[in-house]
This record gives C-alpha cells, sequence and structure tokens, in this order.
C-alpha cells in the first residue's frame, strides 16, 4: 500500500511517500481501506520525536474514514462493506496511509449523510471536544467559557458544543477569522493581534485553551472564582494555576465508539457542522505539515486518499 512514513525524525523533509505493507485484521481488529485522514498538530510533533516512537520506519497519521475491507475473528458487529470513521488507538500512528488495522470496538459506522472527508476531520477534533466540554469541564447551560485559538479543529466544535450546550461563548481568533467564528455561534469574538484577551474578559466560568504557551498560562486570570480550565496545547499535564481558587485540568481524550457514534448524532441533529477544509494528497504530506505546524490555519487540513 502506499503510505507518507518517516525512518528517522526530523523536519517535514523527512516524510516520505512510498509502499509499506498492508496491515491484516488481528483477532478483534477490521483494516480499513481509508478514504480520508486529517492532519492534527500531534502529527508533526510525532515527526520529529517528542513522542518517542522508535520502531521505524512507521506511517503518520491518527485518525481517519474508509470502508472495512477485511474483518479479523471474534467481531461480529461489523462487517466488510462498512463505511466507518475513527480514531487510532493511544500510542499508533498509520492513517497516513491507503489501508489501516485498528481495534473493531473503537471505530464507528459514518453516516451516509456526512463525507469520508468530514468524517475524518472531525474525528479527533470531535474526541478532543466532547472530552473537554462535555467529560472534564461538565460544561452547562446558562454558564459562560472562554474558547482560545476558535478557529482551529478542536476549538471550532468546541464552540459549537458549548452552544448546543447552552452556554455563552468567547473566543479569541485573529480578525481574518471572525466571521468564521461568528458563524460557529460565538457570542463574543476577541481579535488577539489587538486586544489582550485578560483585559477585555473576566469571570468566566470555564477555560477551553487549543493553544498553550503564554495563552495558557494566562488564561486563569479570566476565570471566576470555583471555575475550571481545560487544555489540550500543554503538554500531558495541565499547567498549575497561579491562583488556589480555581481548577486546571487535562482532558484524557480516550478512544471509543460511543464518543463517535455521539459526535455522527450531533452532526446530524445539526447541531455541530464540519470544520473547514483543506485538502492535501498524500503525496503533498510536507506541505500539510509545514502548515499545520505553522498553526495559523482554519479548520482541518484532510488527505484526499482515495
Amino acid at each position: 500500500m502506499k503510505a507518507v512514513f518517516i525512518d528517522h525524525f526530523g523536519g517535514p523533509e523527512v516524510l516520505k511517500y512510498g509502499d509499506l505493507p498492508d496491515p491484516v485484521a488481528a483477532p478483534g481488529e477490521v483494516v480499513v481501506d481509508v478514504h480520508a485522514a486529517s492532519v492534527n498538530g500531534a502529527d508533526w510533533k510525532v515527526r520529529v520525536g517528542q513522542y518517542k516512537q522508535t520502531k521505524f520506519p512507521f506511517a503518520l497519521g491518527r485518525d481517519f474514514s474508509g470502508v472495512v475491507s477485511a474483518v479479523g475473528a471474534g467481531v461480529d458487529d461489523l462487517k466488510v462493506g462498512d463505511a466507518v470513521f475513527g480514531v487510532l488507538e493511544a500510542g499508533q500512528e498509520g492513517a497516513y496511509a491507503e489501508k489501516v488495522a485498528v481495534k473493531a470496538a473503537i471505530v464507528a459506522k459514518k453516516p451516509d449523510a456526512l463525507s469520508h472527508v468530514n468524517a475524518a476531520a472531525l474525528a479527533l477534533t470531535g474526541l478532543t471536544a466532547l472530552s473537554a466540554i462535555e467529560d472534564t469541564l461538565k460544561l452547562k447551560a446558562g454558564e459562560t467559557i472562554l474558547v482560545q485559538g476558535g478557529a482551529g479543529g478542536v476549538a471550532g466544535f468546541a464552540i459549537q458544543l458549548a452552544k448546543h450546550i447552552g452556554a455563552r461563548v468567547i473566543t479569541t481568533t485573529s480578525g481574518a477569522n471572525r466571521d468564521y467564528v461568528r458563524g460557529l455561534g460565538a457570542d463574543e469574538v476577541i481579535d488577539y493581534n489587538t486586544t489582550d484577551f485578560t483585559k477585555a474578559v473576566s469571570g468566566c466560568d470555564a477555560v477551553f485553551d487549543t493553544v498553550g504557551g503564554d495563552v495558557a498560562e494566562k488564561s486563569f486570570a479570566v476565570l471566576k472564582s470555583g471555575g475550571r480550565a481545560a487544555f489540550i496545547a500543554s503538554g500531558a499535564q495541565a499547567p498549575k494555576p497561579n491562583r488556589d481558587d480555581v481548577t486546571s485540568l487535562r482532558p484524557p481524550v480516550g478512544r471509543a465508539r460511543r464518543p463517535l457514534e455521539r459526535i455522527a448524532e450531533l452532526v446530524q441533529a445539526d447541531a455541530v457542522r464540519p470544520p473547514a477544509v483543506k485538502l492535501y494528497r498524500l503525496a503533498d504530506a510536507a506541505d500539510a505539515h509545514r502548515v499545520s505546524e505553522g498553526r495559523h490555519f482554519r479548520g482541518k487540513l484532510v488527505f484526499q486518499v482515495r
């Protein structure tokens, strides 16, 4: 099969497009013929060696949408020909490929109304947003949340989910993306190029940070006493608050079928729509990684594999 893989760590130039052995469905697994795979911020971090994979070569990529082409022993709830989408098990890479083997229990059937491209774009972003907003922050109707970096894939899903719950949503983005995040449902938009969000926002019940760095550290300032903040761009541990009356949390983002089905239900109910998507071919993975690593883009970058 064709795949994008690396045989050593480094910059975008180490990405290779070529042949790897076809995967085989082990017991409990299915092989999926990948139609689309998305690019996530974690992918370039894997490429440079931050996640410490050492068995080369290996294909990159975590989420995908496609069609089941083989079923392993013990799998009775999926069959060859089923359209599915999902996210590979934590620690597993390999979605930048024409085929991928994955545990059947952590993929879900793709709704007919959702394209493979949009399903791939929603998989890990949706799992992450659901874990952060519903499971970790436990956001409630009537609360106010600040979502940092609103034009990104995860943040864009989070804005829509928070509005669906009934919260008031403030978000930060560049001026160029103001209309985009307004269209997602943001009630208030702060241009981070012109405004210090800590001067413009206060008394939030919750913060969801997708940016990291100084933005994450400063986010505690906008919380009211008893507020909570969730962080996905600050490493495996949430940053330590500089005050003792707020809670700092790191969403676990586990892999399971039910949250994927929840994503599909939200889309089918028009509560959440797929993000803006920029398409790439697998052979152009280096270009996609340069854009991803630059972090100034809207929505999701997705490989159209078939």
